[in-house]
């Protein structure tokens, strides 16, 4: 297991990306480009559990740490997806405290959540690594909220608040949609929800996270976000294939 808890919650500059197209290879090389950590999201991207397993198997070889974002806030999906061994769930649409309370307990063995408990998986290496990893799963694992509403905005503080949340990871373009400022990235009202994430973060030892452009990267940081994500596997080759093909649009003139 890749355990960076302790990294995140000490405010490391940790960077990542988002893997949405459910390819092992592009996970593989996400991995090997340089990463702190990787998500891989079921909630909007391409892959299905299959493809979660085989990402989760191509990233093991490489030093990235992989999280996977689930669908939604339900004990079932984070019992499936912690089994399979990632370092890590974020949970999308939180909204209050009370929500981020049931996130962090489906997060965790009994006593202390409401995780069951199962051998033979690939988190404890089939059986053999149930021990250690019984042991550690509850204080390592990482916790990531997303808050995308202006409700969830003004609840920060307490959201940043409960035992077990360890980053609070704005959703920006959720965000900007549910304010009716769709990706008005300079807005006001952005600048200041992202401002009262990072203060609530500050203030609780918690970690603020956010997804921008890699020219965000330095101020994001000066503004205390330091659990970062650039892009995702699907934008990067989009655009990197529309660039090639440019060249031939340009010599034939459209």
């Amino acid at each position: 297991m890749k355990w960076i808890r302790e990294r995140v919650l000490r405010r490391e500059l940790m960077g990542g990306t988002f893997l949405n197209l459910g390819s092992s290879l592009t996970a593989e090389m996400a991995g090997r480009a340089g990463f702190d950590w990787l998500l891989i999201d079921m909630e909007h991207g391409a892959g299905n559990r299959h493809e979660l397993l085989v990402q989760l198997q191509a990233i093991e070889s490489t030093p990235a740490a992989p999280i996977v974002r689930i669908a939604w806030n339900d004990p079932v999906l984070f019992k499936r997806v912690l089994d399979l061994g990632p370092s890590g769930i974020m949970v999308p649409y939180i909204q209050s405290a009370e929500e981020a309370r049931r996130a962090v307990a489906a997060m965790r063995y009994p006593p202390a959540g409401v995780r069951g408990v199962a051998l033979m998986n690939r988190a404890c290496g089939f059986g053999i690594d149930f021990d250690e990893y019984f042991q550690n799963a509850n204080s390592k694992l990482l916790t990531v909220v997303q808050v995308e509403t202006q409700s969830a905005i003004d609840q920060a503080d307490e959201i940043a608040s409960v035992d077990g949340v360890d980053v609070v990871f704005v959703g920006p373009l959720d965000l900007s949609v549910n304010m009716g400022i769709p990706r008005e990235w300079g807005h006001p009202r952005i600048q200041a929800a992202f401002d009262k994430v990072a203060t609530a973060c500050r203030k609780t030892g918690k970690a603020a996270g956010l997804l921008l452009f890699k020219s965000e990267v330095e101020r994001a940081v000066a503004d205390g976000f330091s659990f970062l994500a650039i892009s995702s596997d699907g934008a990067l080759a989009a655009k990197g294939l529309t660039e090639a093909a440019a060249a031939f649009r340009q010599v034939l003139g459209r």
